[in-house]
């Protein structure tokens, strides 16, 4: 950077010492054939030795002013800008750090009147303001730099139905707060997805899901929504009031409306046995059946380049009869041989580090999935390097087998990691009592496709069951009361905030993604969450994806309904008005 900047001011004295020397001569032009005498001759000579000895000088002094620090090849990139920001522009990006967006409105009501004002208001002037939630989507589907609302501060319980096992709560409050609000009551969520950060509001919005192919995504747990909309005001609907909208609302990604309470239909408090082990392909095949039906919840973590499989089961406490094993090896043993392995591979990419050398991280303090994210920044798309990673993965989790014992949304949720790229799709796996096997076809042509192209894919690639949603913008909708779907999420790690590195995992990723889509999806009737979905740049790849769009969700009602409620495309985002364009943005 600094040296850059020492380039930046020798150019701009070169500019100004141009620019007088111009204004000195008001017909520079005749000066290329106007005859020159000895003595103006030398006279030139001089005065442009000066010029060239002057720029010289304070280029040298510049540069011994500001000199490179020893380690400033080392330095990691980054943003240079040119004056601060001003007070009133906000930064909002999502958890990844994948979509950022600058915006000057940034609006956070305290309470019902205040949203309603706001929504007024912003309608009146036309004035975009996007529902936000935690920023947690990968594809930042909340994001919109025109104006944004978030309901952080509304994030209050309002009333607990015991009877009813109903809790209505405002949609800013986490699902973490909730749950913890609910534990006084007996009661719990039915389902979690595998954080709880997320705000109420937009882990309904975006077909969130959890777990197990008896239990439908976390959008069916909600039985009325409160929505503020820019045209109507404020309404409530459910299946009783208005159940086409809210069947359309359930799941609508923000642009019906801003979600400003909900009510959620809970289940009893409980506690889970936890049951993880490794299997394989062939062991997978012959219990898939059993498994899928057998346990509350279920889900497979593949490896990569290997032929392992972690199987993880979860079932009521109370319901469990079969003797429970501890770990036999504690997390300490079985983060041993990844430790070692990173030790190794920081000798390898940057020589001996030494226990003194302030560059090297405290390696017995990181946990396994921080261990994994220092491995893959030394080399992240190095494929050889990778398949290592995975095998040390690998061994990781045939050292974890065994049970444990916690209460649900503890025992549910699951360390995905540090920042990264996702792609998560959804497709049709039969039924309960009949299940297609298309979704172990799905991960053997997906695994044999990474394969055979070389792709420098880390672990895992997740694989989870869920029962049909009603919601009809849900990527798991349908008509079939005992259809299950299953998810597939597959990844790349952003290890490091290094700007060119990242820019390398972004568009090997997108390439790593294209080959699932070309390869996979149409055949197996998938199609992405909503909150990993990407807008593709390409003209003809999004007409494409449109046109695949509307194959699968009503999106002429869901427009219908957007008109109707926000005519002004006050909730709309660059997202919404893309995959979904209305007749006026076509």
């Amino acid at each position: 950077m600094q040296r850059w900047l020492y380039y930046r001011r020798c150019a701009g004295l070169l500019r100004s010492s141009l620019g007088r020397s111009q204004t000195l001569n008001p017909r520079p032009q005749l000066d290329f054939v106007r005859p020159f005498s000895s003595s103006s001759s030398d006279s030139e000579f001089r005065k442009y030795a000066g010029y060239f000895v002057l720029i010289l000088g304070c280029g040298v002094a510049t540069y011994y002013s500001f000199p490179f620090p020893a380690n400033a090849k080392h330095k990691k990139a980054q943003i240079f800008r040119y004056a601060p920001l001003p007070e009133d522009l906000h930064s909002v990006s999502n958890w990844s750090g994948t979509h950022e967006v600058y915006t000057r409105v940034f609006l956070q009501p305290e309470n019902l009147e205040e949203l309603e004002k706001i929504v007024h208001d912003a309608n009146e002037r036309g004035q975009k303001i996007r529902p936000v939630g935690s920023g947690l989507s990968p594809n930042g589907i909340g994001l919109q730099r025109a104006g944004m609302v978030n309901l952080a501060l509304m994030d209050k319980v309002l009333d607990v139905d015991k009877e009813k096992k109903r809790v209505r709560v405002q949609a800013g409050a986490r699902v973490s707060q909730l749950v913890d609000a609910l534990k006084e009551h007996g009661l719990t969520l039915q389902n979690f997805a595998s954080i709880r950060e997320q705000q109420i509001g937009g882990i309904l919005q975006v077909g969130a899901h959890g777990t197990g192919a008896r239990l439908p995504p976390i959008d069916e747990q909600v039985v009325s929504i409160k929505l503020v909309t820019p045209a109507k005001g404020t309404i409530e609907v459910s299946p009783e009031k208005d159940p086409e909208l809210f069947y359309l609302a359930r799941c609508g990604l923000g642009g019906l409306g801003v979600v400003a309470e909900v009510t959620i239909q809970c289940v009893d408090r409980h506690e889970l046995v936890e049951h993880t082990f490794v299997s394989n392909m062939n062991e997978i095949r012959k219990n898939h059946k059993k498994w899928l039906g057998e346990n509350k919840h279920v889900k497979y973590l593949w490896i990569p380049y290997t032929d392992t499989v972690i199987v993880v089961q979860c079932n009521p406490l109370s319901k469990w009869k079969k003797p429970k094993m501890a770990r036999k090896f504690g997390e300490e043993e079985a983060v041993q041989h990844v430790r070692h392995l990173f030790r190794e591979s920081l000798k390898k990419h940057r020589g001996t580090v030494t226990s003194e050398s302030p560059d090297e991280p405290d390696i017995d303090q990181l946990s396994f999935t921080e261990l994994r994210d220092k491995l893959l920044a030394l080399d992240p798309l190095n494929k050889d390097y990778v398949v290592e990673v995975n095998k040390a993965e690998a061994e990781y989790w045939k050292k974890s087998e065994g049970y444990r014992v916690g209460w649900s949304d503890e025992i549910l949720g699951f360390d995905c990691g540090g920042q990264q790229w996702v792609s998560e799709t959804c497709f049709p796996a039969g039924t309960l009592a009949n299940p297609s096997m298309k979704d172990l076809e799905y991960m053997e042509e997906l695994k044999k496709l990474i394969e055979r192209e070389n792709v420098p894919a880390p672990a895992p690639i997740e694989q989870r069951w869920t029962a049909r949603s009603r919601s009809l913008m849900s990527p798991a909708w349908s008509s079939q009361e005992d259809d299950i779907f299953s998810w597939v999420g597959i990844i790349m790690y952003l290890p490091t905030m290094d700007a060119r590195q990242r820019k390398e995992i972004t568009e090997e990723f997108f390439l790593y993604r294209d080959l699932a889509q070309t390869r996979l999806w149409d055949n197996y009737s998938a199609y992405e969450h909503w909150a990993k979905i990407e807008i593709p740049k390409d003209k003809e790849e999004l007409v494409d994806l449109q046109t695949r769009l509307r194959k699968r969700f009503p999106v002429d009602s869901y427009n219908k309904a957007r008109k109707e409620l926000d005519p002004n495309g006050i909730l709309s985002n660059r997202m919404l008005e893309k995959l979904f364009p209305l007749p006026s943005t076509v």
